[in-house]
This record gives C-alpha cells, structure tokens and sequence, in this order.
C-alpha cells in the first residue's frame, strides 16, 4: 500500500465517480463524522457520481440514502439498490425477483438459527430486523468473536451454500451470484446506463475491511482508510492507496485528494 501523497495528480484529475464503503469508512464510533459528510457534499458540489457500496440492511440504509448527497446505496453486499429521484422520492431495486427473494429469504434464516445454535456466543447482528437479501452475525460491533469463531461461522455459511464475507463489524452470508463488484457494475448500468468495466480507471474506491478486497482488486483506484491496516494480514488484496487517517478523516483526506485534481466538468 503506498501513501495517498503517491496518489498522481494526473490520475485523480480523470475521475467521474467515487464508490465507498460506510461502517469504519465513512463512519467513525458508528456515526458519520462530520468531515465526511461534508466530502460528500463537495465532491457531489463539484460534479461527482457518488456511490456507497455496504453489508448494511436496506432498511438501515434508507435514512441515509435520503439524507446524504449520494446518487445510490447499494445494500446488503450488492443485492438492493436505494435510489433517490428528483422529488426526493427513495426507490428499491433487487438484483433478484421476488420469488427468489422470498425463498432464499426462509433459507437463510434457517442458516442463522442455525449459526446461533451451534456456535458459541454467535449472535444475529442488532440490525438483522431491517435485512431482506442476507444474514449477519456480529463480531465486533455489538458481540466479540475471536478469529475461530468468525471462521466457523464462515464456514458454516459456506456447508449451507451461501456467500460469505467478513466486514469490519459483521459476517455475511446470502444466497445468489452478488457481491459488491457485481453491485457495483449493476448500479452503473441502472443509474447511468453505461458499463463500469469499461469506464474502470474513471472511478475511485474507498474502503477498509476484507469485504472489501475485491473492489481493492479491480479498482485501480482502491484506497484504503487508515484502519485497514487492522486486516492487512487477511487481506487477499490490499488497496493500492492508504490514507494518513483512520474512518471518516481518512475518507476526507481521499477526497480531499480528489477535489485539489478535479478536472473540469465538461470534460466528464
């Protein structure tokens, strides 16, 4: 990972979008920082396509989704979409139909009783309630769970045929072909009909956890915030970039970065 000073001018001054994480991105003790949320609002100000990419529920991202200056949440490791209209309207979009929904729905609370039962001190995540496309197990935001025990519940995910991930705070797990890359290039077709592979190196990424390393991966432009460093050692792939600060700080040091080269708007 080098320092986000090693960042080339030349390089940020091509970008047309900014994809992010939230929890321990954006977030720091849970919350936004104000520092963040004002990123948000001047790179949306001068002109960026913005886009946070999270393991959070759909119903825990709709306040977010109407209150911040961004153009989509992405939830629930890609499966759903909050998108806010010109009248402020916000709008859900699956990446699956109802039918599968609703099966995989019963499945995977199946796997989660089942997660509780047999692991000791594994718990549904406190926002389990506002989940329609995944399940998540708390380690770290609510309930402390050592690395094997974070392992077994990867693990038994994984026996039930599910997805699974691991984020700063939870274990994921879902049935389906999603992850966050996939919602990635989906929103882009959804929001702006064009095609994300194609446009690749006109688009940052912000994150910080194992969840995160496949955007690492594919983003030529991954930054890292600080607290990554807490997961360098399981990190598949690491981000190109590091900024100097942890959580919301270091997101307002990327974009900082980005804003100082920022080409002009009719060049997008």
């Amino acid at each position: 990972m080098l320092p986000l000073s090693r960042w080339p001018c030349e390089a940020r001054a091509g970008l047309v979008g900014v994809f992010t994480d939230i929890d321990d991105t954006l977030t720091t003790e849970g919350a936004i920082s104000p520092d963040a949320l004002q990123s948000l609002s001047d790179l949306k100000a001068a002109g960026y396509h913005l886009v946070a990419i999270t393991g959070r529920p759909v119903g825990w991202s709709e306040p977010f989704a109407a209150s911040w200056p961004v153009d989509s949440i992405v939830a629930e490791n890609g499966a759903v979409a909050l998108v806010r209209s010109v009248d402020g309207t916000i709008t859900k979009r699956y990446q699956q139909d109802a039918m599968t929904r609703a099966r995989n729905f019963v499945r995977m609370q199946s796997v989660l009783d089942r997660i509780e039962r047999e692991i000791p001190g594994a718990q549904r995540a406190t926002d389990s309630v506002g989940r329609e496309c995944d399940i998540a197990v708390d380690h770290s935001e609510f309930v402390q769970l050592d690395d094997a025990r974070i392992a077994a519940v990867v693990a038994l995910m994984k026996s039930e045929g599910m997805h699974a991930t691991v984020s700063s705070i939870h274990v994921n797990g879902w049935y389906g072909e999603h992850n966050k890359l996939e919602g990635a290039r989906w929103i882009v077709r959804e929001l702006f009909g064009r095609s994300l592979d194609g446009e690749m190196s006109s688009w940052a990424y912000v994150g910080d956890s194992t969840n995160d390393a496949l955007m690492f991966q594919h983003f030529e432009h991954s930054i890292g915030v600080a607290n990554v460093r807490r997961f360098e050692a399981s990190l598949t792939h690491l981000p190109r970039y590091v900024a100097p600060s942890e959580r919301g700080a270091g997101f307002a040091e990327v974009a900082g970065a980005i804003l100082e080269s920022r080409a002009p708007l009719d060049a997008r």
